[in-house]
């Protein structure tokens, strides 16, 4: 008992020293932007507060400890028309492996549509085109110390492309979620997510050719020197509970605090209702007091049906207001085996 005490406050004070001494002026400042796009109808159908209710797959990426409340295997893929031609995939598998914990992978990709190569010469277009793209890949393992807390982990592969430069980091993950048999069950979460390497440009975009030698007759290769930009490194502590929970019927409330190291704090603020965890409706607001957020309301339902005794699949839906953006649809399909 007292190990896991120790274990769960640690990573507390560990995530609110880095918190504390993470800068709020860098906004736009960081790479691999991939990282903080939610994944899951379900948590984004929350409002995104979903640190301390994660118990299924997706909390590879929201808590990685919440993993380890997955009992059997679960598979899982989502596809997002994200605005401006941005589109985002997620997929992730994980299986319980009695006694040892619950082990995971996944990969997410952001890919754009092609882009006209423009330059102050030739304004409308050399008639070249470009594109950006991303790739996340990702190991997780997690499991009970106790009957009632979980820890859990990530490793992961970073890649971004653009044209023909590309970048590369590793970045790690750890989360804690605790259940109190309170109010049903009364959850408290937290998380550090994207703590890794800096990430830098290389490629043949940064080459450049310097005229040298009498009349500029001769051309000298250069390397232009690319800056190193850190991760989005984001602290998330979360608070849940069932504030009913019957035969058929259940309500869960949630809240997160959220700290980027690349913008202001904000809050996430969710809940959802399932009648007999079969047909769910969700509700959240996302961002919460962070400055200048275009993001805000969000809805969601999901359908979960059992085929058979051992495979269950899982329909899950997400609206989410973006603002002066368009209004962004997440759908998502999973399997329990």
């Amino acid at each position: 008992m007292k190990t896991f005490k120790t274990i769960f406050f640690i990573t507390i004070a560990a995530a609110f020293f880095i918190a504390a001494n993470a800068q709020t002026t860098k906004t736009g400042t960081t790479s691999a932007q991939v990282l903080k796009l939610n994944v899951g109808p379900r948590a984004i159908g929350m409002g995104g507060a979903f640190t301390s209710v994660a118990d299924d797959i997706t909390s590879l990426y929201w808590n990685p400890a919440g993993s380890a409340n997955i009992e059997s295997n679960e598979a899982y893929f989502n596809h997002t028309a994200l605005y401006l031609g941005i589109n985002y995939d997620y997929s992730a598998i994980a299986t319980n492996v009695r006694g040892f914990g619950t082990v995971g992978a996944f990969v997410s990709v952001l890919s754009s549509d092609d882009m006209q190569v423009r330059t102050v010469d030739q304004p409308e277009g050399t008639g070249e085109f470009f594109n950006y793209g991303a790739i996340v890949v990702g190991l997780n393992y997690s499991r009970f110390l106790t009957e009632n807390f979980s820890i859990g982990f990530n490793a992961k592969y970073i890649n971004e492309s653009i044209w023909h430069m590309s970048a590369t980091g590793f970045a790690i993950d750890v989360g804690t979620l605790y259940k109190i048999q309170v109010l049903n069950e009364l959850r408290i979460a937290a998380s550090v997510s994207n703590f890794g390497t800096k990430m830098q440009m290389s490629g043949r975009d940064a080459i450049v050719n310097f005229p040298a030698g009498a009349g500029g007759a001769n051309l000298v290769n250069a390397n232009l020197d690319m800056d190193k930009f850190d991760l989005p490194l984001l602290f998330r502590f979360g608070i849940s509970a069932d504030v009913i929970k019957d035969g058929t019927s259940r309500l869960t409330t949630a809240v997160d605090a959220i700290h980027p190291n690349d913008h202001t704090e904000y809050l996430n603020t969710g809940l959802e209702y399932a009648w007999n965890e079969i047909v769910h409706v969700r509700a959240g607001y996302n961002s919460l007091f962070e400055k200048d957020s275009e993001k805000g309301l969000t809805l969601g339902f999901g359908l979960y049906y059992r085929i058979v005794d051992l495979i269950k699949v899982k329909l899950d839906y997400a609206y989410q207001d973006f603002g002066r953006l368009k209004d962004v649809h997440y759908f998502s399909v999973g399997i329990n085996f």
